[in-house]
């Protein structure tokens, strides 16, 4: 719970510090894109060699790792006097969530094997509960403390800094050593994942599209669209977290009674909907409607393939996995960037419309409500 709610909180406060960020360095939707593809690439780099030593050495010590970049990369994003340090300080962001994303995961699936019944949807909604807190502390900053732009989200990042340092000294304590896992065959070769993990991957690309955009892009599209100061605008990233929390609270007892097949099905067509709203509709509150039912969408999908990747493949299958994911998560954004600037940021919101909607179909593959913590069909 307080891996995934440290890094969800990280995560909250970079984005509703986007909007913020582009008015002081003066960044277009190319300047920006550039930032989310540095991003982007130190956390599939930090992916690839966390995985690794998850095996090795175990997914706690990983994990506490990741705490201390994570802290100096959020207060170096709010703090950072040129757009050069922004970009220094964004990959030391994104390498952490590498980091603790691979390893928390990992931990997950282990304690949802031990168990016997689903619970990564309740993990994953610790994380969407820190989202939801790391968004609010720049709203919280603006609205009780009257402050706006660069000192709000000095005080928002610093606040999230500080609580990395309180959840890091008590899960030193309680985080959980991790099992052994050898990837070798009897002759002693690297054995090959199944072919299934990839098919798993694809549907990570899919939600990590969706869930991507809606981070670092919720934000700056009310704002445009809506014509709401910044400040307002972090409703967008806010209420799509909201969401997230909801569901995934929710996302265990939905597992149980209908499986993670129409589950994650019923998570693409909300998803998809949510982004034809926010399409085709200018006023604040269908807006931000829009973005809630977003957040309701996704909210359900990436615990089901993660756990279901877990399953299967163990930590390297599910390194994989969410490589796929959060690499789509965090550069995906930056093509959208691009189209952004040729498109306009409303209309570019049909592209992950229709990418969720094909989750319908490829779902099929995870299994249903027989086997909850299984194997892929």
């Amino acid at each position: 719970m307080l891996l995934f709610g440290f890094n969800g909180v990280v995560i909250g406060a970079y984005a509703a510090a986007i909007p913020t960020l582009q008015l002081r360095h003066s960044l277009n939707s190319q300047y920006l894109s550039l930032l989310f593809v540095c991003v982007g690439l130190a956390a599939v780099l930090a992916m690839q060699i966390a995985g690794r030593l998850s095996d090795r050495i175990g997914a706690r010590r990983v994990s506490l790792a990741g705490f201390p970049l994570a802290m100096v990369g959020i207060v170096g994003v709010g703090q950072a006097p040129t757009f050069g340090w922004l970009i220094f300080f964004g990959i030391l962001l994104g390498a952490s969530n590498g980091i603790l994303d691979v390893a928390m995961n990992a931990i997950g699936v282990q304690v949802e094997r031990h168990r016997g019944r689903p619970i990564m949807s309740f993990f994953h909604g610790m994380w969407s509960v820190g989202n939801l807190i790391g968004a609010a502390l720049l709203v919280a900053a603006a609205a009780a403390l009257q402050l706006q732009g660069t000192s709000a989200i000095t005080v928002s990042t610093g606040t999230a800094a500080a609580i990395g340092v309180a959840t890091w000294i008590v899960a030193f304590r309680i985080t959980p050593e991790t099992d052994p896992v050898v990837h070798t065959t009897d002759q002693g070769r690297p054995a090959r994942l199944p072919a299934s993990v990839y098919l798993l991957g694809l549907m990570a690309v899919a939600f990590g599209l969706g869930e991507g955009v809606a981070t670092d892009w919720s934000s700056l599209h009310v704002t445009t669209v809506t014509g709401v100061p910044p400040e307002v605008a972090a409703l967008g990233v806010t209420m799509m977290a909201a969401g997230m929390v909801t569901i995934r609270l929710l996302g265990d007892h939905l597992v149980s009674r209908f499986g993670r097949r129409w589950v994650t099905r019923g998570g693409g067509v909300g998803a998809a909907a949510g982004y034809l709203m926010v399409a085709t509709l200018t006023e604040l509150p269908w807006v931000l409607a829009g973005w809630t039912l977003v957040g309701l969408g996704i909210g359900m999908i990436a615990p089901q393939v993660y756990a279901v990747a877990g399953h299967s493949a163990g930590g390297r299958g599910l390194a994989v996995v969410v490589s796929f994911g959060y690499a789509t998560f965090l550069i995906a954004p930056a093509i959208v960037g691009w189209l952004i600037g040729h498109l306009g940021i409303q209309a570019t919101m049909f592209v992950p419309a229709v990418l969720l909607t094909g989750l319908v179909f490829i779902a099929r593959v995870l299994p249903g409500r027989d086997d909850q913590t299984g194997s892929v069909q």
